[in-house]
């Protein structure tokens, strides 16, 4: 007996002209967010964000990684804008959970939210989360975010120890003349609770127009710094991953480099995002937005959605890598918060 349409195989894998495989996907079910840090969005007094009418509905989110599921896709990333912003996500975390082919469900977060929501989403079946940690000083985390909210993000990480999300990671934008005396700080943060932190490469994404080469701390300062208190053993970069990975001698986590600006990683990138109000973008740095909405709306079969996915994705840009020029290279730049982490 053929299996149901929903769950059978529509071809092979997704993809590119590279020959790169996608497999993970980035969802953002919001651009809204109650923070505005400096690297994400501009004035956020002036930012207009989407009429919650051109969202995806949940139901339509299913329906898209469904059918990514049947191509190949089997990772599940939410993000925002804020995720937990969107009414009800758990109901949507419970949907993907049980999409057949998706191996894994996380979220990235700014953490506001989650002492009160942790548990509804370790219940609905949420695997971890990754919060956005740029500072341990109040003044500074509400200079950068644009919110004063250090105490409250730093008990939702608790929480989320707590109710058993696994992993717990930190995520930290290095910007050198905001947080680069803080980067010892933040790593034993995370050291000492026995989480994984990533050290983020500032790139030029952001909403402010405060990027330049001179304000990226890379990858190999980061090691240079934490090295000198920690012994550190290098474990590389796994094909598809973001992070080159160092484990530390005395004690559990791991530090993470994302040097996607010293090193990138483009050639193995396994990541499509999806946009919430349906866009889907192949690469980070893609200069345009393919709208799946007609495909899922009105009658649309899978099968030309299925096709139009196809075509996207054989259209990846080659990446951040491979710009030699990156102002030129991203001439239409979007604010981070529309796009997803």
């Amino acid at each position: 007996m053929m299996p149901p349409a929903s769950v059978r195989a529509l071809g092979p894998p997704l993809v590119d002209s590279k020959g790169r495989v996608a497999r993970k996907l980035r969802i953002s079910v919001t651009d809204r967010c109650n923070f505005g840090c400096l690297f994400c969005m501009p004035d956020k007094s002036k930012i207009k964000w989407l009429p919650v009418q051109d969202q995806l509905g949940f139901d339509e989110i299913e329906h898209i990684v469904r059918v990514l599921a049947s191509l190949g896709v089997d990772t599940a990333r939410v993000t925002g804008g804020e995720p937990l912003m969107r009414p009800n996500l758990e109901d949507l975390i419970k949907r993907l959970v049980a999409t057949k082919g998706i191996k894994s469900v996380d979220m990235t977060s700014n953490g506001w939210f989650l002492k009160q929501k942790a548990r509804a989403l370790k219940d609905a079946g949420l695997r971890g989360v990754t919060v956005s940690l740029h500072s341990l000083k109040p003044d500074r985390f509400a200079k950068i975010s644009g919110m004063n909210a250090l105490p409250r993000v730093l008990e939702g990480i608790e929480e989320a120890i707590k109710v058993g999300l696994d992993p717990v990671k930190i995520n930290s934008v290095a910007i050198r003349g905001y947080n680069e005396d803080e980067i010892y700080e933040l790593f034993d943060y995370a050291h000492s609770r026995g989480l994984d932190i990533r050290f983020i490469e500032f790139m030029p994404l952001d909403g402010l127009g405060i990027w330049n080469p001179d304000a990226v701390i890379t990858g190999k300062e980061i090691v240079d710094i934490i090295s000198k208190r920690h012994g550190l053993k290098a474990m590389g970069r796994k094909t598809g991953k973001t992070a080159s990975l160092w484990s530390v001698s005395d004690g559990p986590g791991d530090l993470g480099l994302i040097t996607s600006m010293s090193e990138p990683f483009c050639d193995d990138c396994d990541r499509i995002r999806l946009t919430s109000d349906g866009k889907l973008l192949s690469c980070l740095f893609d200069t345009e937005y393919y709208d799946l909405k007609p495909y899922i709306r009105d009658g649309g079969s899978d099968a030309k959605l299925e096709a139009f996915i196809r075509e996207v994705v054989k259209k990846k840009p080659d990446g951040v890598g491979y710009m030699t020029s990156i102002r030129q290279g991203w001439a239409k730049p979007r604010n981070m918060n529309a796009i997803g982490g």
